[in-house]
């Protein structure tokens, strides 16, 4: 089932400007769109691929009007990326059937779990009991909701997501572990998003806390105890030791890890591969790894990182002696 622009623009609003009966048949982006396609332009260094495009519609700022108009249709918003993303979300729900709400057959839900009726537990996912699932709610396959774990409304979560194993808790005597036994549970907020095969432990004690807004990537580990502020977002193989504070709309790029018992403020911006190992009190974009280069150069550059102290103490030592050089 195909749309037609004057049913996006009805839908989406924006300033249409061609033909309201163009049909459009699937989204694309600027470089390989068809005729049959719409695409958008979010920055103006893509502005060159606007110039060229076969699409039958474009996205566009205001700033970008005159040059899209040149080029044929287009529909004009402040923000085209977020008016593209609404579009994506419009565009499955006219032409893909929507999921049955409900438990599929091969789930196996306790009997003292709570399950909105409006929610929906997909192929082979497990909710233990005193787990509670709210309303509207999708649970992909092979999700795993631990006893007494809590997801709140509207909350999308993925193939094969954990929710509520123990955390990594042990105790060293004689040379062996002792089991620490993880008592608290896991609470998620609202309209949460958590992506395939993460995994966020129970607390030991108090609750693991997520809360609400938060987007998870795709395999991100959050340790016993952390709690993550409203409207946060992590991306893919991120990972977050116990007992970490992660504020308010913050961001941890992928493959970044924050050391456990740190707290980041609101507002904090943590660049992929990055390794937090101390609290960030004052928002803004933090960033700590070395520099890739090719390996031989590393390898120099890595030897003289291993000198920085030694040649410290020598200017300290240095300065000591001539204070006047200072």
């Amino acid at each position: 089932m195909a749309l037609q622009l004057g049913d996006i623009v009805q839908a989406l609003g924006g300033v249409l400007h061609g033909d309201p009966l163009t049909r459009i048949d699937s989204l694309s982006p600027l470089e390989s769109a068809s005729a049959l396609q719409i695409s958008f332009l979010s920055h103006p260094k893509y502005q060159s691929q606007l110039a060229t495009s076969a699409a039958a519609c474009v996205i566009v700022s205001p700033a970008m009007e005159a040059v899209a108009r040149h080029r044929g249709a287009c529909i004009v918003t402040p923000d085209p990326y977020v008016y593209f993303a609404r579009l994506t979300r419009l565009y499955k729900l006219s032409t893909r059937p929507l999921t049955p709400v409900g438990i599929h057959p091969s789930a196996v839900i306790d009997p003292d779990a709570n399950i909105d009726p409006s929610a929906t537990i997909g192929p082979l996912c497990v909710v233990e009991r005193g787990a509670r699932i709210g309303a509207h709610t999708h649970l992909k396959s092979r999700v795993s909701v631990g006893e007494d774990c809590i997801i709140g409304e509207r909350c999308i979560v993925h193939a094969g997501v954990v929710i509520g194993a123990d955390g990594f808790g042990f105790a060293p005597h004689d040379g062996v572990w002792e089991k620490i036994e993880q008592l608290g549970a896991v609470r998620i907020g609202n309209d949460v998003e958590i992506g395939a095969n993460t995994c966020i432990d129970r607390g030991a004690l108090d609750d693991t806390v997520i809360e609400d807004g938060v987007k998870l990537d795709n395999l991100v580990q959050i340790g016993h105890n952390v709690r993550i502020g409203a409207h946060s977002a992590l991306a893919g193989c991120a990972g977050v030791a116990g007992s970490a504070r992660i504020g308010a709309h913050c961001t941890v790029g992928g493959g970044a890890v924050v050391l456990g018992h740190l707290t980041l403020a609101d507002g904090v911006h943590i660049s992929a591969a990055s390794v937090v190992t101390r609290s960030i009190h004052q928002p803004g974009q933090y960033t700590g790894l070395f520099p890739i280069d090719e390996n031989a150069t590393w390898e120099k550059n890595a030897a003289s990182v291993k000198q920085l102290y030694r040649l410290r103490e020598r200017i300290k030592a240095l300065e000591h002696t001539n204070p006047k050089e200072k």
